[in-house]
């Protein structure tokens, strides 16, 4: 495994400290932590992956989801990401990008786009993640099953050599973020996000 294992905070979500949960992420062994968009301030004991901006882009490295799906929404990422042309999109079942043929229709019409790819979302809408990974400037792992965006590492339907190997492939340069979270009120619960991730990381490890 040659790529960077890094890791989102809100595995660390009851901690209310951004030094804190990076702390904890570097004990953890994760070499990054992805974090809010200007929440490192202060000083961090691990690099920032890919700073998270929310609820829309700003014009820098960072990602945000695309919008909910909903009227007018096609049109509002459109103007959000032209706007923020360093920004990268992140499709999410649900969203007004959540298909390959969405990722390429706003490819198209925004030239230069990016995207956070999450294995876990494009399981959970049914896609195929090797698609989708020639559009990646960041990638989160995390096993899933169509309808279910999260499950514990090995009970899902993710193909983690396959995806290791995709990226190979394709001369990706970029890190990698391990991402589980527990937000049953947006229908992704999880029992114990810094297990999974941890379980997670150690699966990575032990691919060829």
């Amino acid at each position: 495994m040659s790529y960077p294992i890094g890791i989102a905070e809100l595995a660390y979500a009851t901690e209310p400290s951004v030094i804190r949960r990076a702390e904890l992420a570097r004990g953890d062994g994760f070499d990054h932590i992805d974090v809010m968009l200007g929440s490192d301030a202060g000083g961090l004991a691990l690099p920032v992956g890919c700073p998270i901006a929310f609820p829309r882009p700003q014009p820098t490295w960072c990602s945000t989801p695309a919008p909910p799906a909903a009227d007018g929404a096609w049109d509002r990422t459109l103007r959000w990401w032209r706007a923020a042309p360093q920004a990268l999109c992140e499709p999410w079942a649900g969203a007004a990008v959540s298909s390959l043929e969405h990722v390429r229709a706003l490819a198209d019409a925004i030239p230069g786009v990016r995207f956070l790819i999450d294995t876990g979302h494009v399981t959970a809408w049914g896609g195929d993640i090797l698609e989708l990974l020639p559009f990646a400037a960041h990638v989160q792992l995390r096993d899933a099953k169509r309808g279910v965006a999260q499950v514990p590492p090995g009970e899902g339907d993710v193909d983690f050599a396959a995806v290791l190997a995709r990226l190979d492939e394709l001369g990706y340069a970029g890190r990698l973020s391990i991402e589980y979270f527990d937000l049953p009120e947006h229908g992704w619960p999880c029992t114990d996000p810094r297990a999974h991730a941890i379980a997670l990381r150690a699966l990575l490890l032990s691919l060829p």
